[in-house]
């Protein structure tokens, strides 16, 4: 890879990351002191940090968050605590009660301030009554392999939670609750991230149901049941909702639009095509590759020097053949390099924005139209590593690892495609 096009796609990267910076984001938002307690409380990949940028704007206050292993970073007031992501563990059981705990006895002149972001869906295992730990691991696993988007995963997670789809806010009544949230899902819908601990959702058992079986969730039986007797959600017009904050601090349009500035800079115009892309990353990799084919041999329909810039989150539906290891940042980088094998002049990098791609140490991975001839004259066949989803293989052969460590925030899938 040409290293001006290397080091341009590294800083548009990191000015995205930098546009979800924490205390930035926190520092415009913050409500109105109260006349009692101020207590934190959060989840999410960039919890800790949120928690610590919070203090130092603060000041004194109380509270629990919960990030992943990993993650933690040193706070003052505000107690953090680790529990495993993807697949929730017994950790992130004792986190979800010390967030109940910390909001028993609150009263109408305290405020809780709610610390959200993506990841917190994982961290925060609190299985309905009826239903047991395992119920819930086992429900995970099932929505994780199934390839349905994150919007869908997270409406039937929160069906089937003591802590998701507002109640960890319930929880709190009759104080007031203002959620500050770091959005990682498209639409930026604030219910979504992090499946809304602190934000009811109109979603219903019926509906959430249907989904469940438009993407072919296989449910386990014992949620199954669960779902067919149980009471439904606390709704968004549920009076001890009432007074309640809701704010997107920081969002993937937000963090495409710094990283458009920076491409500006460079003399390279950028085209934002969208900070909302869903489907399955490697359908989502031939797009974008056709997109770069157009480009290279029409000029249609941007002119070069062009960057592409897209967010959003993908999905990898597992398959019978799969074992490896990869993300759907990789997943979708694998795809595209495949689909741009041969074409000069295009540079990508995909990533995730919080610094981690899956279950490997890396955010992602560059591609060029030179890639996949180097990952067959380094024994790798393309193809088969993507039919296995083992694009971390298959790039770590070719040295072409995108690996930044954790950010410390999170808005989802960073997509940059630069054509010259």
């Amino acid at each position: 890879m040409d290293a001006r096009d290397q080091e341009l796609l590294v800083k548009m990267f990191e000015a995205a990351v930098a546009a979800a910076d924490p205390e930035r984001a926190l520092a415009a938002h913050l409500p109105q002191r109260p006349k009692g307690r101020t207590v934190v409380i959060g989840a999410g990949k960039g919890a800790a940090q949120m928690a610590a940028a919070f203090e130092r704007l603060w000041g004194p206050c109380e509270g629990v968050i919960v990030t992943r292993y990993g993650y933690a970073c040193e706070t003052q007031y505000i107690r953090v605590m680790e529990a495993a992501h993807p697949v929730p563990d017994a950790a992130g059981l004792d986190a979800s009660a010390a967030l109940f705990a910390a909001l028993e006895g609150l009263t109408a002149e305290d405020l809780v301030v709610a610390l959200v972001c993506g990841g917190g869906s994982a961290l925060l295992p609190a299985p309905a009554e009826g239903l047991s730990f395992d119920d819930e691991v086992a429900l995970n696993k099932a929505l994780l392999a199934s390839g349905a988007p994150i919007g869908v995963m997270n409406a039937i997670r929160k069906q089937v939670s003591r802590i998701k789809g507002g109640r960890l806010a319930l929880a709190a009544y009759p104080a007031q609750v203002v959620s500050l949230i770091v959005s990682d899902v498209p639409g930026d819908d604030p219910a979504q991230v992090a499946s809304g601990p602190t934000v009811p959702d109109a979603m219903g058992k019926a509906e959430a149901l249907g989904l469940a079986s438009a993407y072919g969730v296989v449910l386990p039986p014992s949620v199954a049941t669960w779902l067919a007797t149980s009471p439904e959600p606390p709704l968004p017009d549920d009076p001890r909702f009432d007074g309640h904050v809701v704010q997107v601090v920081a969002s993937a349009a937000r963090s495409l639009e710094a990283a458009a500035d920076v491409a500006g800079a460079a003399g390279v115009k950028a085209a934002i095509l969208s900070d909302a892309m869903e489907g399955e990353a490697r359908d989502v990799g031939l797009v974008h590759a056709a997109l770069a084919r157009e480009v290279v041999t029409r000029s249609r329909p941007f002119v070069a020097p062009v960057v592409l810039l897209s967010g959003g989150e993908t999905t990898v539906t597992l398959r019978a053949d799969g074992g490896g290891r990869g993300g759907r940042n990789t997943e979708f980088l694998l795809s595209f390099a495949r689909a741009i094998d041969g074409l000069a002049g295009v540079a990508a990098l995909a990533a995730d924005t919080d610094g981690i791609d899956g279950t490997e140490p890396n955010a992602g991975a560059f591609a060029t139209g030179e890639t996949a001839r180097a990952m067959r004259a380094a024994g790798v066949d393309p193809g088969a590593a993507l039919a296995k989803h083992d694009a971390w293989g298959a790039f770590d052969a070719v040295g072409a690892i995108f690996a930044p460590g954790p950010t410390g925030t999170n808005v989802n899938d960073f997509r940059a495609v630069i054509i010259r």
